[in-house]
């Protein structure tokens, strides 16, 4: 038989119950607001203490009013943080359990794609994913065979709160480790992100892609065109964390072709040898916004410099495919002073580094220019005038593919 202390439990709990059941939006409200209050961090023991053994009756109900309301829910983010609490009880493995059978994966992904919720709610969504994929690699399959991937890739591309776009990115970087049947489906995710315009998602997008390098065995080919376009980005965040990604691809099969992408950039398509206003007086230079082609330009031209100096052979790999020539063009862009100071910072390191490069920049500058390159190489472009500007943005310069080596030790 229950004890008198038991059965006023009970009848405390189907008291609570039945408010719940009959309670309006703004009660149940209410409801939520004390239940957060009170029982946030509680272990599942505590949960049920509270509840007279219970507790997953109530957890039914939440979970019951989330399949209804949603699409429309005013107050979602309680109702969330609610759940939260169940799912995050320490021993409470059941409620999560109980939350998967009534489809709570599926609710919480369709919650990230519905454009009228408000970021509040779809961040409480993120969260309670999270909950579900610290509980283990099951788990973690059980979101990516929803398409759960693919819906937090688009919600970290489409989100105005940074502190959401946060959250996402660490639910990803959790989905892209110890989740080997899954991991090639983050990686591809994160690479679509980079052409979005939100810079703090391209920015942790690359940050992902740069960690999963190291988890990878065999990571999924990186689309050249997607990893490059980054780098016209006018965010230096960005370009920063674009080049620490590019440095991690060296020692991947897309090396050869980033590299072909790098230098091919150097040289943009179509360009004009001078932007002068029918004078090639300085004074009379056209002022104009760098153009994204040139911001990319410049990105290529320090990208090129920091590998290199990473790697001797990347350094020659970059000679054949006449990255000097292309350096020099973009020391001649007086349209655009960072191109001109990036390049000149990594031709330097060329020059220094491998005497045919020397050899031949110096024939191409001219003794005069080639000293004052050498004695102050972040600064002697400013003393060119627009003639020399212009021989060097159309330079011939190449260097024969057996030359590009550096001398050996001995010689």
């Amino acid at each position: 038989m229950t004890s008198v202390k038991e059965q006023e439990a009970v009848r405390k709990l189907m008291g609570f119950l039945q408010e719940w059941d009959h309670a309006h939006q703004a009660a149940r409200s209410r409801i939520l607001d004390n239940f957060i209050k009170s029982n946030v961090g509680k272990t599942e023991p505590a949960l049920e203490l509270e509840f007279s053994q219970g507790a997953s009756l109530f957890l039914a109900r939440l979970t019951a009013w989330l399949r209804m309301t949603y699409m429309y829910s005013t107050c979602l983010a309680k109702l969330l943080k609610a759940i939260g609490i169940f799912l995050s009880a320490a021993s409470g493995r059941r409620y999560l359990l109980e939350f998967l059978e009534t489809g709570g994966i599926s609710i919480l992904l369709q919650i990230l794609g519905l454009n009228h919720l408000k970021e509040e709610d779809k961040r409480e969504s993120v969260k309670l994913l999270q909950l579900v994929a610290d509980a283990g690699r099951k788990y973690k399959e059980l979101i990516c065979a929803r398409s759960g991937v693919q819906s937090l890739a688009e919600f970290l591309a489409t989100s105005s709160s940074a502190e959401a776009q946060e959250d996402v990115q660490v639910l990803l970087d959790s989905l892209g480790h110890g989740n080997p049947e899954y991991q090639s489906q983050v990686y591809k995710s994160l690479v679509t992100v980079l052409p979005c315009a939100c810079p703090r998602a391209q920015q942790l997008a690359l940050q992902t892609l740069g960690v999963m390098q190291d988890v990878m065995g065999e990571a999924p080919p990186v689309p050249v065109e997607l990893m490059l376009g980054v780098l016209c980005s006018v965010h230096l965040e960005v370009q920063y964390e674009a080049l620490q990604l590019l440095k991690a691809l060296m020692a991947r099969p897309a090396r050869s072709s980033l590299l072909k992408g790098l230098a091919a950039l150097l040289i943009p398509a179509g360009r004009k040898q001078l932007t002068l206003c029918g004078t090639t007086d300085k004074a009379t230079l056209c002022l104009r916004e760098p153009t994204l082609v040139y911001i990319q330009q410049a990105a290529a031209a320090k990208a090129v410099g920091v590998l290199a100096k990473e790697s001797a052979e990347v350094a020659e790999e970059l000679i054949q495919l006449q990255v000097v020539q292309g350096l020099m063009v973009a020391v001649g862009n007086l349209d655009h002073v960072a191109s001109q100071h990036h390049a000149s910072i990594s031709l330097e390191y060329f020059v220094q580094t491998f005497p045919c490069v020397e050899e031949c920049v110096r024939k191409a500058l001219g003794p005069t220019l080639f000293k004052d390159f050498l004695d102050s190489p972040e600064t002697w472009y400013t003393k060119m005038d627009p003639v020399q500007a212009a021989e060097l943005a159309s330079n011939t310069v190449d260097i024969p593919k057996d030359r590009a080596r550096l001398p050996s030790p001995g010689g």
